[in-house]
């Protein structure tokens, strides 16, 4: 299915992307962010051509959320590890990736359960801006003259930080509703 491919493509790119990464040089750089832009887009084809071919499964709905956490942590992990996540900022990568943990033992727990966690539009726009961040900070090794870069995935860094924690205590509130209640039931 095109759909699992798809996920599936954006986890095995993410060793590229660091390899390039940690190369010297422009080019290497510019691979390197190019193969995590396209990775990114494949998370929208993903979900459209699963829904648009009705090839939705519990694989996918699985992979999905786990593809994505896997590329934007590895990716904030390593621009924090080379210092262009740094100082206060690192807060910001940490509670993401708190998030991440939290949210993804959450589901992990409630599936134990035979609960399932939908996945929420405000968490699809919380990944989406958490990759466009990433996107940016990734040209700022490019082009580390040119500032705006840096400055433009620091804030919007700040803002998948604030929507991180939205989801998050969403989720959280969610998963103790559901857990309640459903031990009150028996």
């Amino acid at each position: 299915m095109l759909p699992n491919l798809l996920t599936l493509s954006r986890i095995f790119s993410i060793p590229f992307i660091v390899v390039c990464f940690y190369v010297e040089g422009f080019w290497a750089h510019l691979v390197a962010t190019v193969l995590f832009i396209v990775a990114c887009i494949t998370d929208f084809f993903d979900g459209y051509f699963a829904r648009r071919k009705k090839q939705v499964s519990a694989f996918g709905r699985f992979l999905d959320p786990i593809a994505d956490k896997l590329l934007v942590s590895t990716i904030l992990l390593m621009l924090s590890g080379t210092g262009i996540i740094s100082g206060f900022n690192l807060l910001g990568a940490a509670i993401i990736l708190a998030r991440e943990i939290i949210v993804s033992g959450l589901r992990e727990f409630m599936s134990q359960m035979q609960m399932i966690v939908p996945v929420t539009k405000y968490a699809k726009w919380k990944t989406g801006t958490q990759m466009v961040s990433v996107s940016f900070l990734l040209c700022s090794a490019m082009f580390p003259d040119i500032v705006i870069f840096k400055r433009a995935g620091t804030v919007l860094l700040w803002i998948a930080v604030a929507m991180t924690i939205f989801t998050g205590v969403r989720y959280l509130r969610f998963g103790i509703v559901r857990i309640s209640s459903k031990a009150e039931s028996q």
